[in-house]
């Protein structure tokens, strides 16, 4: 129904949402961002300070403080604010000794000198080993590394980060002591003002020659204007216990022609952008030629079916007839096993509200990477708002399955899958702990964790399964006989399992390419936000659990077997196997991870979202199927 006066239509939405998804799909940095954070101007010789992130490694998956090394501190340490997000993805925002004045170039400045103890030593070799990443942000801008140019590639790429250091043939590990900045700026052509566009970093190591030291002064033979440091130009500093290592940098500023808007997109292009698009857009087509086919296929054989069985004149006509009307009697018969089903959908509604929310938000460019941990945090704050649209379809759901203790329904609804979720991050973040990672929970996070959890959304699945419970029971459209029918003897394709395992390779199908660049940014410390993709599959993935469950529903209830209840949830539901399968491919064919600890991060964060996975598409299979068959036993007469 159409909406009068200027508000938007629901037509409308659809059709923005749609443009948005093609536009950020077709863009050159894979998506666009609305102004949600605020640019800076700098005028000459304005303070600009660098933060330091983290340390990173795709090796060990297990961030640490920055300061976990034995770099040079400044007096007092501050932290940044963090969000909620950036806590649980183990970022820490600090600030640093480096401390630059807009456009003011520094030829060679030492900073500080540090003589490493065994332990500072033995860390900083671990790192070296481990391949580690610093991790710095001037003005938002995290630091990149620019890589070699391919030959015929006119397009630059960057490393996000710089390595701690390197080790050598020799088995000697030398420190990248030396930064070589370069600080991108765009000028406004109206004003002194100034913005600044791009953050690189080259790296050395550098044994630096001095006289006396002193701390308040420090200076180096081999650090002053007339000399130029770049990797591999002088005597590298070796790692070692009581060793002296001097911190030094430079930094120059460099007029750009890249504006503020687009500053970012250095870090959002990828190299086989190319690859990602045919392969995207190859997959596509073939699902929803499938997806065509089948409903093509189902819609001519269904309506032929309703036809005839409408066409018979008497009910012994009917009895002579085989196939789905002759479990009209059955086929709404409470499942075994039905508060559990209804448990499942409800969270399944929960998972699919945050997820759609979510994505239509970052596709509309709310959640611009510039905002760190704000695409976590916007999934963790929906999550616990979408609790009351949990609790209304599990209550519903239960008073048409004649329940009445609708409490113990809730109860289970607001606790089963969190439970199980927060028990496995709960072992996870004790790992991650024990190894004094930067990425493990802080007790006051954990906290608020619980308190949004049984403060906010425990409290709206109750409102909502009240509310739900209220409402007049969802009517069957025909009546149930009080004696089961008996099953006959099943086909072996029709058998559960089989028909289970089978319904779940097209919907994998659907994501598995788009799967492999999402695990590529978690794992391998990428930007993800390409969501323009993203959405499409989304709306093919709903569109495939939907078909390939209605169509072996349609099959089971044509072999006479009324039990399609949990059939449907798990038919759309076994996809997350194929998930967690592709997940063990993806980590012996494309991770180095050798640690333990590492191994069973990775298969334990995995198995959270197999089985968010398993919980979304089981509810989307589950809802299609119970359209449709309410649909089609409504379109016959049954006497």
């Amino acid at each position: 129904m159409a909406t009068h006066g200027g508000g938007p239509r629901p037509c409308h939405l659809l059709i923005l949402l749609a443009a948005a998804a093609l536009y950020s799909a077709s863009s050159p940095a894979g998506a666009f961002y609305l102004p949600g954070v605020a640019p800076r101007d700098f005028q000459k010789d304005d303070e600009l300070q660098v933060k330091v992130n983290k340390l990173s490694s795709i090796k060990t998956q297990l961030p640490y403080d920055y300061y976990f090394l034995d770099y040079c501190k400044p007096e007092a340490i501050k932290n940044s604010a963090e969000n909620l997000g950036e806590v649980l993805r183990g970022d820490r925002i600090e600030n640093s000794v480096y401390n630059f004045k807009m456009r003011r170039d520094e030829s060679c400045k030492v900073v500080c000198r540090k003589q490493l103890s065994q332990e500072a030593a033995k860390n900083f070799k671990e790192k070296i080993d481990d391949e580690y990443r610093v991790n710095m942000i001037l003005d938002n801008l995290p630091v990149v590394v620019p890589r070699q140019t391919r030959e015929g590639s006119q397009t630059p790429s960057f490393e996000h980060g710089y390595r701690v250091g390197y080790k050598l043939k020799d088995d000697k590990y030398y420190i990248n002591n030396h930064l070589s900045f370069k600080v991108l700026y765009h000028e406004d052509q109206t004003s002194p003002d100034a913005r600044i566009v791009g953050f690189h970093v080259i790296p050395s190591s550098i044994k630096h020659e001095y006289g006396a030291w002193d701390d308040n002064n420090p200076t180096a033979q081999t650090c002053n204007a007339n000399i130029k440091i770049t990797p591999g130009s002088h005597t590298p500093q070796e790692v070692a216990p009581d060793a002296y290592v001097v911190f030094s940098y430079d930094v120059t500023f460099e007029s750009s022609d890249i504006i503020w808007a687009s500053r970012w997109d250095v870090y959002l292009l990828s190299s086989d952008s190319q690859i990602h698009w045919f392969s995207i857009v190859n997959s596509l087509m073939i699902v929803l030629f499938l997806s065509g086919m089948v409903a093509m296929i189902m819609m001519r054989t269904l309506y032929k079916d309703i036809a005839n069985y409408n066409q018979l004149d008497n009910q012994d006509e009917a009895q002579e007839e085989t196939g789905w009307k002759l479990v009209h009697g059955d086929v709404f018969r409470p499942p075994v096993h039905s508060g559990l089903l209804c448990v499942y959908v409800g969270t399944g509604v929960q998972f699919f509200g945050m997820t759609l929310v979510t994505m239509m938000f970052a596709l509309l460019g709310f959640l611009s990477p510039a905002n760190r941990g704000g695409l976590m945090t916007a999934m963790v704050l929906l999550w616990v708002f979408m609790g009351v649209l949990a609790g209304y379809t599990s209550s519903r759901l239960y008073k048409m399955f004649k329940g009445t203790e609708w409490k113990k329904i809730t109860l289970k609804t607001a606790f089963m899958f969190p439970g199980i979720i927060f028990s496995v991050f709960f072992f996870l973040n004790a790992l991650i702990w024990g190894e004094k990672s930067s990425g493990a929970v802080p007790f006051g996070t954990m906290f608020a964790l619980f308190l949004l959890w049984f403060g906010i959304s425990v409290p709206l699945v109750f409102v909502g399964s009240f509310l739900g419970f209220k409402q007049p029971a969802i009517e069957d459209p025909v009546k149930t006989n009080k004696i089961p029918r008996q099953i006959p003897e099943q086909a072996w394709y029709l058998q559960p399992a089989f028909a289970i395992l089978a319904g779940g390779i097209l919907p994998f199908g659907a994501v598995f390419i788009e799967l492999f660049f999402i695990l590529t940014s978690i794992w391998l410390n990428q930007f993800y936000y390409i969501f323009g993709f993203l959405f499409i599959v989304f709306v093919i993935l709903i569109v495939t659990c939907a078909e390939i469950t209605i169509v072996l529903c349609y099959f089971q209830l044509c072999s006479e077997d009324y039990h399609w209840w949990w059939r449907a949830y798990l038919t759309a539901g076994s996809s997350a196997l194929y998930l967690f399968a592709y997940a063990i491919f993806y980590f012996f064919n494309k991770l180095e991870i050798t640690k333990l600890v590492s191994g069973i991060l990775y298969f334990g964060y995995m198995l959270i979202i197999s089985y968010a996975f398993f919980v979304l598409t089981g509810t989307i299979g589950f809802y299609a199927c119970f359209w449709f068959v309410r649909k089609i036993y409504a379109s016959v007469k049954i006497d």
